[in-house]
């Protein structure tokens, strides 16, 4: 397929009405409206919320008879964020008018050999990948340790889509077809694509390197078991910090061993999920392996805050994109800072 020349358009739309046909009719108005004008869409985006979930289906074809979209993503989440609101109820839109889009729908299917996935496109240098994830039926963690191992440095977005927080409560969204389980996903070319990731924590403590360990239990940090060492870590903290300790730990895997010195854009984030005293190991929320660096994290709001603006800031360099796609967490929000719509 000969790829097409297209000015780059995006516009956001969001609405807070309580039927998902008319929330979701309202929101692509206020998209095309917007910055979009009468320009062709190659890819909307509909974020439903929990409560919208059993008309999923209804909010696609509003949005598809609205934008009239070459491709159509969506699926519920936990959290709506358009322009510079973010809310727990209501859905939302956002549209990308962009160069040759790719979508797809990945299953996990279960064979003699394990879990194989049917689905996923043959990638050619994109430049970007946009994944939705549900997270009780498809295998994320191996699914990129898969594709990291394949040697190429794909540029992918988006998360899990917690909607729910249980099995059943996802609505996949694909063109016209809405899927229960699996993943969605977008492959964006021929675009100047930028991807910002933000922490919304600080380290605590000091690196370790992991000298013992199994799966996801580190048995030993720097030849110590690690357990003692987390509470040896804890007790050396300010009270302030010692409070954010309590609120949740989260520990920190560095992702390239050959920089000289880590920042804290440098760990993978994975959650601390409990300790056996008997062993003294700590479970973390992936798989570790023997010599990785690790370091304990703390959530706070203020180190979010500014490295979120560090990000943002150091790599736009001055320049105005055109839109932006903001996937978050349910960490964030309310749940991490004194104000709404931070983020956003």
């Amino acid at each position: 397929m000969e790829p097409r020349t297209l000015a780059c358009r995006i516009g956001a739309g969001l609405s807070i009405s309580g039927s998902a046909w008319e929330a979701a009719t309202q929101a692509a108005r206020e998209a095309r409206v917007g910055a979009l004008g009468r320009a062709e869409v190659d890819l909307a985006f509909v974020f439903l919320s929990p409560a919208q979930l059993d008309e999923a289906e209804a909010a696609a074809e509003a949005v598809r008879e609205e934008l009239a979209p070459r491709h159509l993503l969506g699926c519920v989440a936990e959290g709506v964020v358009a322009g510079a609101r973010e809310l727990e109820r209501g859905p939302a839109v956002a549209v990308w008018a962009g160069a040759e889009i790719e979508c797809f729908h990945v299953a996990a299917e279960q064979t003699e050999e394990g879990i194989a996935l049917a689905g996923f496109p043959e990638l050619d240098d994109p430049a970007l990948v946009a994944l939705h994830v549900d997270p009780f039926t498809f295998p994320l963690g191996s699914f990129l340790t898969g594709l990291n191992e394949t040697g190429e440095r794909i540029p992918l977005v988006g998360g899990i889509a917690a909607g729910g927080g249980r099995p059943g409560t996802q609505a996949l969204i694909l063109d016209d077809a809405v899927h229960a389980e699996g993943a969605v996903g977008a492959v964006v070319s021929g675009l100047p694509v930028l991807t910002i990731v933000s922490q919304g924590c600080r380290p605590i403590g000091r690196e370790a390197v992991v000298t013992r360990c199994e799966g996801n239990l580190v048995y030993e940090l720097a030849g110590q078991p690690a357990l003692e060492r987390l509470r040896a870590e804890i007790g050396a903290l300010s009270f302030e910090e010692q409070t954010l300790a309590a609120r949740g730990l989260l520990a920190g895997l560095v992702i390239d061993e050959n920089r000289p010195q880590y920042d804290t854009g440098d760990f993978l984030m994975r959650g601390l999920l409990g300790a056996d005293e008997a062993t003294g190991a700590l479970a973390l929320g992936d798989g570790v392996r023997l010599g990785q660096t690790l370091r304990f994290f703390v959530r706070d709001a203020s180190s979010a805050d500014a490295d979120l603006r560090q990000a943002l800031g150091g790599a736009l360099g001055g320049a105005r994109p055109t839109g932006a796609l903001l996937f978050t967490c349910n960490g964030r929000g309310t749940k991490m800072f004194p104000e709404p719509d931070h983020d956003a």
